[in-house]
């Protein structure tokens, strides 16, 4: 049987959207870029989307682990990929044999894998982290650190067996409105960084900090390359007022449509009680399949006929929705959940979240359904 034959549940990525969002970053941008592909490209599918990316002329991608950047090796990939966290020295080795960047973000772990480096034979491009101000990783350069840190940055681009190709940071509040201050305020630290720097001799050939909120709002800041993240895919803060388009639209089915009485509780904890005679539909959709139980009572559907309300909590399998006033509605047609008609910024809006989090909670027994021109070019169900 094949898998979309099943009808069940599946996200469909359109891949024309993807190219289409890369166009208009790069028009943002006015530079390269690199897109960020950890967390299986956010739940859109890392190989199929990175090679997208890649044909489309993506100087660089990033991943999360090793084990994301080996993927996309043995995918296909042969393009530049950075790591953004951490990898154990004793992997060097397998970074040197793939040709992967790695990032250093402290002077300790430069000198790790410089001495793993020096031991194989090799040379390992790195990237430098600066923390101007996430306070997570980096090379510590805020306030009285300041001078230690360009100490700290040189010492370590001087290592044999490292070759330090770029220098980065990361904003922490580029896609508030009320952040605005705060990202100048790293954007200022991070261009002093560089210039003390180039004035110790040290340069990087690639230096980058817009991260999807500054691509939207601050394209002053690309420098040599941008990193859009949750915005390459079309959603999150400035995603609409750019005219980027969602690449990932999760559809469902109605698999059952029952009527009931007035006073029938629907589902469990029966959260949900009917006050006259109610068509009740059944999705084969559930929590495990990334449907947030939170949205239970709160959210809606969208049928060719409307929006249909979520009835009773979501439960780990199925989700009900009520079909009263959509009687048009049959078994076997089409819902979407989050795409072109109701965006996943909507629901993740109503969960007090940020859309990163649902297109990242697509599970892996959800098929993905590639298109292009309208039409299904791949698929990929990784349970098989």
């Amino acid at each position: 049987m094949e898998m979309h034959a099943l009808r069940r549940t599946w996200a469909e990525i359109d891949l024309d959207a993807l190219a289409h969002n890369c166009a208009v970053l790069r028009r943002q941008a006015g530079t390269d870029f690199l897109g960020v592909v950890k967390a299986d490209a956010y739940g859109h599918g890392a190989v199929h989307v990175a090679r997208v990316l890649q044909e489309l002329g993506a100087v660089y991608l990033a991943v999360s682990s090793l084990d994301e950047a080996r993927e996309l090796r043995q995918g296909g990939i042969d393009g530049p990929i950075l790591v953004f966290g951490h990898t154990p020295p004793s992997m060097v080795g397998d970074l040197i044999e793939a040709g992967i960047t790695q990032t250093v973000s402290a002077e300790a772990k430069a000198v790790e894998y410089s001495q793993a480096a020096a031991a194989l034979g090799g040379t390992l491009r790195v990237h430098i982290k600066v923390d101007t101000g996430m306070s997570r990783l980096g090379f510590l350069v805020r306030g009285r650190h300041y001078a230690g840190g360009i100490e700290a940055i040189c010492r370590s681009c001087a290592l044999p067996g490292l070759d330090a190709e770029g220098i980065y940071t990361h904003f922490s509040v580029s896609d508030l409105p009320e952040g605005e201050a705060y990202t100048r305020e790293q954007f200022a630290l991070f261009q002093q960084v560089i210039g003390d720097l180039a004035a110790h001799g040290c340069t990087f050939a690639l230096r980058h900090c817009a991260n999807s909120g500054a691509v939207a709002h601050y394209p002053e800041m690309a420098l040599d390359m941008v990193r859009p993240g949750i915005v390459l895919y079309g959603v999150g803060p400035g995603a609409v007022e750019m005219g980027l388009r969602p690449v990932m639209r999760l559809k469902t089915t109605v698999s059952t449509i029952k009527i009931y009485d007035p006073g029938t509780d629907i589902g469990y904890g029966r959260t949900f009680h009917t006050t006259q005679r109610t068509r009740i539909g059944v999705l084969p959709i559930g929590y495990a399949d990334g449907l947030f139980r939170g949205l239970s009572n709160r959210a809606s559907v969208v049928t060719d006929q409307g929006r249909a309300p979520i009835r009773g909590r979501i439960c780990m399998d199925m989700t009900m929705v009520e079909l009263t006033d959509l009687p048009a509605v049959k078994v076997g047609d089409e819902v979407e959940v989050f795409g072109a008609r109701q965006s996943a910024d909507e629901l993740a809006a109503l969960l007090g979240t940020i859309p990163h989090e649902l297109v990242c909670a697509v599970s892996m027994r959800v098929p993905r359904v590639y298109l292009s021109q309208g039409r299904e070019v791949d698929r990929s169900l990784r349970l098989l």
